[in-house]
């Protein structure tokens, strides 16, 4: 079984030295690295450019503006489009796997042939992150678990790139949308709690915009509400509304 390493970076050169050294020394041998940078302004691509394990696709497109969501979801795109692997593994350039974090992954989809969605759950680093089992037959969010930790096989993520949506919901990111695809489209939502990757938010970072309770952090729980109801539709299941989508409808109202 061949892997694919997807890694999308911007401007994370201070980051992206120990995160490339890290992803290059895997106790597994069968899996490729495909690193897709957009447009960085920081020393990031002559740094990536002296791993020649690791291929880089540079952005020649026009980046859509104050939007790092949706310019994340290119990233993994182009990304996947160039990959050859049989499963796929999501890769921040500011997280680290750990050594046996890509032979893990392996030996659980080959013991699971009938799996194909999984997240291990991280260690933390800048933030907080706790998985809870939630019960899976009432429509309540999934765990979000982040882009380092998650893990498809190749079929999963060329449904779910037919059924993204990103331009519709454009404050929603990646990984909240693949939990939610593999929870409510594909029932397939499986947890392997093993820490095998470090997680980091850069808090000066793009992502900082969408910090707890901020503005941007409702529009995008509103968009998350949005591509639920979406993706729900699609398996002709009934959306409930709960006191949670009410209060988010409502601060929604005071935004726009």
């Amino acid at each position: 079984m061949k892997i694919s390493v997807l890694i999308s970076n911007y401007n994370k050169y201070k980051f992206l030295k120990k995160t490339l050294k890290n992803i290059v020394n895997q106790n597994f041998k069968d899996y490729e690295i495909i690193l897709f940078d957009d447009q960085s302004e920081d020393k990031s691509v002559d740094l990536i450019k002296k791993y020649k394990k690791i291929k880089l696709i540079i952005n020649k497109k026009k980046k859509i503006p104050f939007s790092p969501m949706l310019n994340q979801i290119n990233a993994v795109y182009e990304a996947f489009k160039k990959s050859k692997g049989d499963v796929i593994c999501l890769m921040d350039a500011d997280d680290l796997f750990f050594k046996n974090k890509i032979l893990n992954i392996n030996n659980f989809f080959i013991k699971n042939k009938d799996k194909k969605f999984l997240v291990n759950t991280p260690e933390t680093f800048g933030t907080y992150f706790k998985y809870k089992n939630k019960n899976s037959n009432k429509h309540i969010w999934p765990t979000i678990f982040p882009t380092s930790c998650i893990s498809a096989r190749r079929i999963f993520f060329s449904k779910f790139f037919k059924y993204s949506m990103p331009k519709r919901y454009k404050n929603l990111a990646i990984d909240a949308r693949l939990n939610i695809f593999a929870k409510y489209y594909y029932n397939d939502f499986n947890v392997l709690q093993k820490k095998l990757n470090s997680y980091t938010i850069d808090q000066k970072g793009n992502w900082s915009q969408y910090n707890h309770l901020s503005i941007n952090w409702w529009i995008s729980r509103n968009e998350a509400f949005e591509y639920l109801k979406y993706i729900l539709k699609l398996r002709k299941i009934r959306f409930k509304k709960s006191s949670d989508y009410y209060l988010t409808k409502f601060v929604n109202l005071f935004i726009f």
